[in-house]
């Protein structure tokens, strides 16, 4: 049946703008001049032949001139109430994008955001979103004791904020309340583009909870309205009611900090524990029961100088956002719905404030994980909040601006795209800035999953806010692009290390490498020849949660499957990683050997912990890497400026370990002589005999082996004496034996 209605159009390119409308199975189409101009724009009066059709905009008359592409083709269809029909009389569009509006968009600002927001008075440790420009999006607290709100959305008509503070009052409440409405303003933002919406009111204050609700460029309701209200996802906080998921107004400033002093360690002094915030304490019997799985069970771990006796220097957390899972012993927290939020399960921000702040008065840096390449499936605020074209509301396959495609784990974010990378470069920030955390490691980041070139800005951005902020990629296979310059690039996860030391260690095959010496040399030399540039490019692990445990692997060979053999094994992985060049890492319970699957992080706990054997010699042996500057050689080759250089290997030869999983290097970081070390490492399961080169005659005593480290005074009562101590005359030493799975580190320390 016709009907008349007017269609507004916000005209971008035409000189003389005509509206053509055709239907669907009929080869009736209309061609319709301008009726007037309003504030808005031009308009249309228009009488078409029934309730759906398709309209788009073109030059002049007849079928010859320009038109607008078929992307802005509109799809035109009425909209519902009570099941009843309901023909409005106008609707709005606009030329630079095929969006229909049953409200008339707001009209930009002349200021930008940023004239904007640069006259407010931020409240001093707040950060505000400032990356390709200020924009305050979230909500932030301004000194006055006003807040300031801000939404990214290019394709929305308006935009309101609701909240516990307004009786959650907006277009389309069931009793509304005008008076009450909170309506942001439209401003130049991200492109020079009005796509910003902001406002700064005295309603709402700290602990209060809202969303922002929006009207064009979204999907439609159940009233078929193009409406929907959204978790801010520039929240830093959610709220307690799981259902809904208000996003909470946060004050960043209230902890008071005590770091002052603390300087974020160059990253050939790390030491890295990568550790689950609900496993690492979850288990613990020692633990108070209301801390256990929390921030403050790590924090109360801190305090009671676990690391100190262990040594290890820098915390690897996995990640930290807002999940739907619920907390166990197989959740592993990459599943992220937001990126600015702090787990709930795991505490307050204040905890996690005060665990990193209690972190570096125990010389611990913080490191968190950051999941950019996909996000949760079930709680998913980004998915199609800000829809690109109407069509994406229908298609199951497409998410929106924030996302495109799929990885293995859930919809892939579309890192590839500039305002994306704007959001998570900012959260980055604020965790920099609000959380002191010294760095991040990025999971997934080959780039069949996310976009190198954002890699390689973030690293900039973040570069400039903090100089020596530490980048950690995993990465598989190692891409050396993510290299960058070599010092100043992301320290990989190295995975050619892992997966050798596997095969090793279990004595067969694992993820394609083998019980051989292929690679061997590579893995220990930070994988130069297969990945890396400088030593900063490396972490080198046996253990990870995404791995099993060594105990764990090694009893998957029936022949190893028993309880002397795991111990060495581990002892032996664990040595490897310490002694390799780059940085090493050890996952939480590898100090005390613990036996799991991959992606567990619940697993018993002795009692306490520093109170078991491989705990002990775990430590000593970490205390080593930390002295001794030859066991933390950094540069782009080593060998070259004659810090490194190899004694013993498979292609050396037969007295020196020809054909033989052997490995062996002296280290002299410096001209001292009392500086330089001896490794050695035998992979076989049978001793084997080498002459070794040591390469200065005097005294050399063994510091560590597989079953025990005994250091130099203060850290232990090693001297010349010792019955372990080896003397050469000419810094060749015959016949030493290698036994089976072993590992040696040996210091000069006298003349004859």
């Amino acid at each position: 049946m016709p009907f008349t209605l007017t269609i507004h159009y916000r005209n971008h390119q035409f000189q003389n703008p005509y509206l053509w409308i055709w239907y669907d199975g009929s080869t009736q189409q209309s061609d319709i001049s301008l009726t007037g101009v309003d504030s808005f724009g031009l308009f249309y009066q228009v009488s078409v032949l029934r309730s759906t059709f398709h309209f788009k905009f073109k030059e002049g008359a007849g079928i010859t001139g320009p038109w607008e592409p078929d992307q802005f083709n509109r799809d035109y269809s009425p909209l519902e109430q009570s099941g009843n029909a309901l023909i409005p009389d106008e609707i709005w569009c606009q030329g630079d994008n095929a969006f229909i509006y049953h409200v008339e968009p707001r009209s930009p600002e002349t200021e930008s955001a940023k004239d904007f927001l640069k006259p407010l008075s931020f409240k001093s440790g707040v950060y505000i979103p400032e990356t390709d420009g200020l924009s305050a999006l979230g909500a932030n607290v301004l000194s006055d004791g006003r807040m300031v709100f801000g939404l990214y959305h290019p394709n929305a008509a308006r935009v309101y904020l609701m909240g516990s503070f307004n009786d959650w009052q907006r277009p389309g409440h069931d009793q509304p309340d005008p008076t009450k409405f909170i309506e942001l303003k439209r401003y130049k933002g991200y492109f020079g583009q009005p796509n910003t919406w902001l406002i700064a009111t005295d309603q709402a204050k700290v602990g209060d909870e809202y969303k922002f609700f929006v009207q064009g460029g979204v999907p439609s309701n159940r009233k078929k309205r193009f409406q929907q209200y959204f978790t801010d996802p520039y929240a830093r906080g959610l709220g307690n009611d799981f259902k809904d998921n208000n996003s909470v107004i946060v004050d960043p400033t209230t902890f008071k900090w005590t770091d002052a002093n603390w300087a974020t360690p160059d990253i050939s002094q790390l030491i890295l524990y990568e550790l689950s915030v609900y496993g690492f304490t979850e288990g613990d019997a020692d633990i108070q029961p209301s801390n256990k799985g929390k921030f403050k069970g790590i924090t109360e771990r801190i305090t009671n100088s676990y690391f100190d006796k262990l040594g290890t220097t820098a915390l690897a957390l996995m990640p930290l956002a807002e999940i739907s899972t619920q907390q166990g012993p197989k959740t592993l927290g990459y599943n992220p719905s937001l990126f600015f939020t702090v787990e709930r399960d795991f505490g307050t921000p204040n905890d996690l404030r005060d665990l990193v702040n209690t972190a570096h008065q125990h010389g611990l840096a913080v490191i968190l994980d950051e999941v950019f390449n996909h996000t949760d499936n079930d709680f998913n605020p980004l998915w199609k909040m800000i829809l690109e074209h109407p069509k994406e509301e229908r298609n199951s396959e497409e998410g929106g601006l924030y996302f495109n495609g799929k990885t293995p784990w859930g919809n892939r974010l579309a890192t590839e795209k500039l305002d994306v990378q704007y959001m998570l470069i900012d959260a980055c920030k604020l965790l920099l800035a609000e959380y002191h955390v010294d760095g991040f490691r990025f999971d997934a980041t080959h780039t069949d999953y996310m976009d190198h070139g954002f890699l390689q800005r973030l690293a900039d951005e973040l570069k400039q806010f903090k100089p020596n902020v530490i980048l950690i990629a995993e990465n598989l296979p190692n891409q050396s692009d993510l290299n960058r310059q070599g010092f100043d690039g992301f320290a990989q996860w190295c995975d050619p290390f892992h997966d050798k030391m596997k095969a090793l260690l279990r004595e067969g095959q694992f993820q394609g490498e083998f019980y051989n010496t292929g690679k061997l040399g590579d893995i220990f030399f930070f994988s130069k020849s297969i990945f890396a540039s400088h030593t900063n490019n490396v972490v080198n692990y046996s253990e990870s949660h995404d791995e099993t445990s060594i105990p764990y692997e090694v009893g998957t060979n029936p022949i190893l499957n028993q309880p002397a053999t795991k111990d060495r094994k581990g002892r032996l992985g664990l040595f490897s990683a310490m002694v390799a060049l780059g940085q090493p890492m050890i996952y939480m319970g590898q100090e005390f050997n613990a036996e799991r699957d991959r992606n567990i992080v619940s697993f018993d706990w002795p009692s306490p912990p520093e109170s078991n054997g491989f705990f002990q010699w775990a430590y000593r042996l970490i205390q080593l890497r930390k002295r001794y500057p030859a066991l933390k050689l950094a540069g782009y080759n080593p060998a070259d400026t004659g810090q490194f250089t190899w004694i013993l290997g498979s292609w050396f030869g037969s007295n020196q370990g020809r054909g033989k999983k052997v490995i062996g290097w002296r280290s002299r970081p410096n001209q001292f002589a009392h500086d330089t070390l001896v490794v050695m490492l035998n992979f076989e399961n049978h001793d084997v005999t080498v002459d070794t080169n040591f390469g200065i005659a005097g005294v050399w005593l063994k510091l560590a082996d597989i079953d025990n480290v005994n250091d130099i005074p203060p850290n232990g009562q090693n001297e010349v004496k010792h019955p372990t101590a080896i003397r050469s005359n000419d810094g060749w030493y015959s016949r030493f034996t290698l036994p089976s799975s072993s590992g040696f580190i040996y210091k000069w320390e006298a003349p004859l």
